[in-house]
């Protein structure tokens, strides 16, 4: 962990696990660790994408910024530069080509004429850049602002200069400036007609992240929308002390710790953050395998890597070493005999009998996925466990 990692108010120090670990533990750990380096890397395009699973049919050839942003997090964090660099060059490039779309995206929505979902950006883009022919549940916001957060994050802890993705930037901020407050498809691509608090707060940490870097004029609307996005949370997005799904529902979903840490939308040590982990927790997380939601049928709703990574995220920076190591230790046990990390496992499914479908209709679970391993980078650096290495 870097110098501007233990300055950054969403991470904790590197804890010390020495009397926890054992060498053999703290090996394969570390060894997942390389592997999951290796795998990203591998597979990353040479244009500079990061696709979601390179093997799996409904995402082969595709890149979503949610799973890559948080992918080059992790790799930032390992301290391969150069392929985190190379992830904000391609999405710079995609958002630079889509200048004029936005523009005209904008322009609509200031003459009270909002476009339809299927004109919106898209969540995932080909490795060339284009939208891609396969239909899909597109018009989703929360990959621009998870993006604003990591790539200013990334500059930040390697001292990049940010003005090689300013055009990118400004085209993301102008994006969500004129749609943020839209219904769209939530982390998951479901509920379509619903505001998704996890969605919010990617979009309140983008905001928050690069707003001192921005304009005046666009700094000054970024943070106005901040203040309407925390207001919003508060009014119809507490219930029972916690944070929920959707706007006036009540149930938890596995993304909401993303609130927290990284997005910072709700304060670390608020009862509030006390309350959603301890709901998330309740509901979802079984043996330290984390449930997307209660009501998930895809592949029977097993428990994911990625979610398992993030609540223990959470728990390290708020000094719960040994909940998050708990997190940690039930990833390792998830890997194949390759070292690769699916997207879910099926140990504890809450509705089997919805799996064979899946299986049918798309094969078997995506493996490896990209967005998992660059969780588990996190969550190990989180805690100290990593050595970097020259690429």
């Amino acid at each position: 962990m870097t110098e501007s990692d233990k300055s950054n108010p969403t991470c904790s120090a590197v804890v010390s696990l020495d009397a926890t670990l054992g060498t053999d533990e703290r090996a394969r750990i570390r060894a997942l660790a390389k592997h999951s380096h290796a795998v990203i890397t591998r597979y990353q395009d040479d244009g500079g994408a990061y696709p979601a699973s390179p093997t799996f049919s409904a995402y082969r050839g595709y890149a979503w910024l949610r799973d890559g942003s948080f992918t080059a997090e992790g790799i930032s964090r390992y301290g391969d530069i150069e392929s985190a660099n190379r992830f904000h060059d391609w999405v710079d490039g995609v958002l630079r080509g889509r200048r004029e779309q936005v523009d005209r995206l904008v322009a609509a929505a200031l003459r009270g004429e909002p476009p339809p979902a299927d004109e919106m950006l898209p969540t995932r883009y080909t490795f060339d850049g284009a939208d891609g022919s396969d239909p899909w549940w597109d018009f989703q916001t929360d990959g621009y602002g998870m993006w604003l957060w990591s790539v200013v994050t990334h500059a930040d802890r390697h001292g990049v200069d940010i003005g090689r993705w300013r055009a990118g930037i400004t085209v993301a901020v102008d994006y969500l400036l004129s749609c943020w407050d839209r219904c769209c498809y939530d982390w998951w691509e479901e509920h379509v007609e619903q505001r998704h608090v996890s969605t919010l707060a990617a979009i309140y940490g983008g905001f928050i992240t690069v707003a001192p870097l921005l304009d005046t004029r666009r700094a000054d609307a970024v943070r106005s929308a901040t203040e309407d996005i925390y207001d919003l949370v508060r009014e119809a997005g507490i219930q029972e002390g916690h944070l929920t799904k959707w706007l006036g529902n009540s149930a938890v979903d596995g993304s909401l710790p993303a609130c927290i840490v990284p997005f910072g939308l709700i304060e670390p040590d608020s009862e509030l953050a006390e309350a959603t982990l301890k709901a998330v927790a309740h509901d979802l997380d079984v043996d330290g395998g984390v449930h997307r939601f209660t009501a998930d049928v895809f592949y029977g709703g097993g428990q994911w890597i990625l979610l398992a990574a993030l609540l223990g995220w959470n728990l390290a920076a708020r000094g719960d070493t040994d909940g998050a190591l708990r997190h940690l230790r039930w990833i390792v046990a998830q890997a194949n005999a390759d070292g690769d990390l699916p997207e879910q496992v099926d140990h504890h499914l809450l509705h089997p009998e919805t799996k064979a479908e899946w299986v049918a209709r798309w094969g078997e679970v995506a493996s490896p996925l990209l967005w998992s391993h660059g969780m588990y980078l996190i969550l190990a650096d989180e805690l100290g466990l990593i050595e970097q290495e020259e690429p």
